[in-house]
C-alpha cells in the first residue's frame, strides 16, 4: 500500500509560481545562510542568555556575564568567541578589561526573540 502521506498529486503545476519562488530563494542566499548561522548559535541556551543579557544592557565584560550566569570565565569566554567568529558580537577595550556588544547588523534578527521571552513573562 502506497504511503498517501509522501505523495503529491496535482493537476497543474504553476511553472511561473515555481520559476519566482526558486529565483526567491536564490536571490536571498546569502541572508538565510545568516540567518541560520545567527538562530544555530543563539539556539544554545548559554548562548542565548548572553546575547538577552548585551542587548539588555548594551555591554558587559565576561565576568559581570560569568557572575551573572553563575559559569566560569573560561566557559563564558568560549561562548563569547563563538558570537564574536561569527559576528554577531563587537568588542572593546578599557585597559586591561574587555566590553562585549551585539553588533547592530544582527539586531533585527535576535531583538524579536527577547521581546517574545519578556512577553512570556507578562503573560505568567
Amino acid at each position: 500500500m502506497e504511503n498517501q502521506e509522501n505523495s503529491c498529486i496535482r493537476v497543474f503545476a504553476d511553472q511561473v509560481q515555481i520559476n519566482a519562488c526558486k529565483e526567491d530563494i536564490k536571490s536571498a542566499e546569502s541572508s538565510f545562510s545568516s540567518l541560520a548561522q545567527v538562530l544555530s548559535l543563539a539556539g544554545n541556551e548559554v548562548r542565548l542568555k548572553i546575547l538577552y543579557l548585551l542587548d539588555q544592557e548594551n555591554e558587559l565584560c565576561p565576568c559581570d556575564i560569568s557572575d551573572i550566569l553563575e559559569m566560569s570565565v573560561p566557559a563564558i569566554s568560549q561562548h563569547l568567541r563563538k558570537l564574536k567568529d561569527v559576528n554577531i558580537i563587537q568588542f572593546r577595550k578599557v585597559g586591561q578589561t574587555i566590553f562585549y556588544s551585539l553588533k547592530s547588523n544582527h539586531l533585527g534578527i535576535i531583538k524579536p526573540l527577547f521581546q517574545h521571552i519578556n512577553q512570556i513573562e507578562i503573560e505568567q
